[in-house]
């Protein structure tokens, strides 16, 4: 049976009226409907296509590309709610299905939630879940300080911000390592701070020590190119400031500008920092 919910790689067999037929290796065979068709295609070619099922609950392929493959997260706009659950906007005609009993809270249209995209095994139908953490295991962390690591915003906590760390694993960054607004679904860089031994991950958003240095200076070079060649901060500014304006910490902020100013980038005047033409 054809993969539901990811990319396939398919053999062009026929042309049809309805649209062109694809097969793989294993003799299994789905239709791409004609407004999905290439202009040019000769029989034998291969192409790729997304396969899911349409709105008859039949295999279909499509060229469109969803926000969400299977076995991954996304953030999703709820378009409509029936009596059998929600429904959302994941960049096909058919909207992605979310059963009551897998919403954390009941939906609403017009909002957005953070999900996972799942295979049903029981109905062989694709859906979404937004009990996300279910779906995350800590149990096995091939992880190590100072790596760099993709970031899903999941949901605030009283210490700052539970993230999805790779798409597999929980992990926190703590408020006093946040330097910038953070919203659910944003989808960031970060890195390990520390992984514990029961398999909790701590984030920072900040390369550590000299490793956060050039890219942080970087930053700072570009912010001052924008600005004319002067910003009115300096080491002796308020950490808020700082944080205003280069979403560092007042710690990273004094060491990046201190690396740009033995490299004779930077002046560090009284009332700010200049740069060196």
């Amino acid at each position: 049976m054809l993969a539901l919910g990811v990319y396939n790689t398919l053999e062009i067999l026929r042309d049809r009226e309805p649209g062109i037929f694809l097969g793989d290796e294993q003799g299994n065979e789905v239709l791409l409907p004609n407004k999905y068709v290439p202009e040019e295609f000769e029989i034998g070619d291969k192409i790729k296509v997304f396969v899911y099922l349409d709105s008859s609950e039949r295999v279909v392929a499509t060229t469109l590309e969803p926000y969400a493959t299977v076995n991954s997260f996304a953030y999703l706009k709820c378009t409509s709610v029936s009596e059998i659950g929600a429904f959302l906007d994941w960049g096909l005609e058919k909207d992605l299905f979310v059963p009551f009993k897998e919403q954390t809270n009941k939906m609403k249209v017009g909002n957005w939630y953070l999900v996972y995209v799942y295979l049903d095994e029981e109905t062989n139908r694709l859906a979404a879940s937004s009990k996300t953490n279910r779906f995350l295991d800590n149990s096995l962390v091939l992880l190590s300080s100072y790596d760099e690591v993709d970031l899903i915003a999941s949901h605030p906590s009283p210490h700052g911000w539970n993230m999805i760390v790779n798409q597999k694993h929980l992990g926190l960054v703590y408020s006093d390592e946040i330097f910038q607004k953070i919203t659910s679904g944003d989808q960031i860089k970060g890195y390990v701070k520390k992984v514990r031994p029961d398999g909790k991950i701590d984030l920072t958003l900040q390369r550590h020590g000299y490793r956060g240095i050039e890219p942080n200076a970087q930053q700072i070079l570009k912010e001052l190119e924008a600005s004319g060649g002067f910003i009115d901060l300096n080491d002796k500014s308020d950490p808020d400031d700082i944080k205003e304006v280069f979403q560092l910490s007042k710690k990273s902020f004094k060491r990046a500008i201190g690396s740009l100013y033995k490299a004779r980038k930077i002046d560090i005047e009284k009332d700010g920092i200049r740069l060196i033409s």
